[in-house]
């Protein structure tokens, strides 16, 4: 496969690569979670300067991750100075930052945001704000996507984004502030609904469509082609169990991975281990088969991994791999694979 060819979404006028990259590991804070890696600042900014190098196309971002501090690096990056129409940007509104009282002050912070703690909420007024916001922080003048992010984490969620956030987000699309909106969940179900009910353009859907798991293949996916939506695929190594050393505990979803699962990326890992593929290669790939899936965001804590990134999407995979994941019932037989 071709990392940087192109994909357009719908008639937004935007167009994404195969392969992109996710910022959340880049935001130099470590949660209890696992969500957001602990990359120092120099570090990060290396990461987005080399990215930007090889021809990185598309960034994904969210004032969530590291509470603004991986849009601020992105702002502090070469990618800001290169040609608008050389990469698409997407970041998402959900979270309000707010300063931390007593906390560490911007001009005292080589990010520049100082302590930030982020707030749910998908009002209107706030919606605004935090594009605004995001805007300073990513040191731009645009935004090319906008996800509305996680509002199933608050009982109100649901109800604040179909009220008010997507009718925000609409208007802004129909005055060409923004290009296209879509949301950004680690479930397919509410995406479904809002696809349904919205004219939406992308969604970043994380964890529910990759190697290991299929639950968004059978309605979710489908509904997305009927409808010309595109899929952002986010977290297609599942948080690192397709992408880690499985002899040493690994995650799934953020957290310590199950006995049954860990068994189930071992005979991945048996199977491209007999056809000499690397196993993030086939996971890479498996997704970016979908007519549906328009690019693959992972994330990377080192150059390395960034670079190790493009050459798995690159790599040559025999169609016999393929054959032998359907034969031992590891994926669906109507998953579609490279061809």
């Amino acid at each position: 496969m071709k990392p940087f060819d192109r994909v357009p979404i719908g008639n937004t006028g935007v167009s994404v690569p195969r392969l992109g990259l996710g910022t959340a590991p880049l935001s130099g804070m470590t949660l209890g979670s696992g969500l957001f890696g602990g990359t120092p600042h120099e570090v990060a900014l290396d990461i987005l300067n080399r990215a930007q190098e090889l021809g990185i196309g598309y960034i994904d971002t969210a004032p969530l991750y590291g509470a603004g501090r991986a849009e601020a690096r992105f702002g502090k990056s070469n990618f800001t100075t290169a040609p608008r129409d050389s990469f698409v940007i997407s970041t998402k509104i959900g979270r309000i930052l707010q300063p931390v009282l007593g906390g560490l002050q911007p001009e005292s912070d080589p990010d520049g945001i100082g302590d930030l703690v982020a707030v749910d909420s998908w009002t209107r007024d706030d919606v605004l704000r935090s594009i605004g916001e995001s805007l300073e922080r990513l040191n731009l003048e645009s935004i090319d996507i906008i996800y509305l992010h996680d509002p199933d984490t608050q009982p109100y969620g649901e109800k604040q984004s179909i009220n008010e956030a997507f009718p925000a987000l609409i208007e802004l699309r129909e005055q060409r502030v923004i290009k296209a909106i879509g949301c950004g969940m680690n479930i397919w179900e509410l995406p479904l609904e809002f696809i349904k009910r919205f004219d939406l353009d992308i969604i970043l859907l994380a964890g529910r469509y990759t190697l290991l798991d299929h639950t968004g293949l059978a309605e979710f996916l489908p509904e997305c082609v009927e409808r010309g939506v595109k899929i952002a695929i986010g977290g297609p190594y599942n948080s690192g169990i397709l992408a880690r050393d499985l002899s040493e505990p690994v995650t799934f979803d953020y957290e310590k991975a199950p006995e049954h699962l860990v068994a189930r990326a071992q005979q991945l890992t048996e199977i491209c281990v007999d056809h000499n593929v690397d196993l993030k290669a086939a996971a890479l790939q498996f997704v970016l088969a979908h007519p549906a899936v328009a690019t693959v965001i992972p994330g990377a804590s080192s150059i390395s991994e960034l670079e190790q990134n493009i050459a798995m999407v690159r790599q040559e995979i025999p169609p016999e791999l393929w054959s032998d994941m359907r034969a031992n019932e590891l994926i669906p037989q109507n998953a579609p694979t490279p061809t």
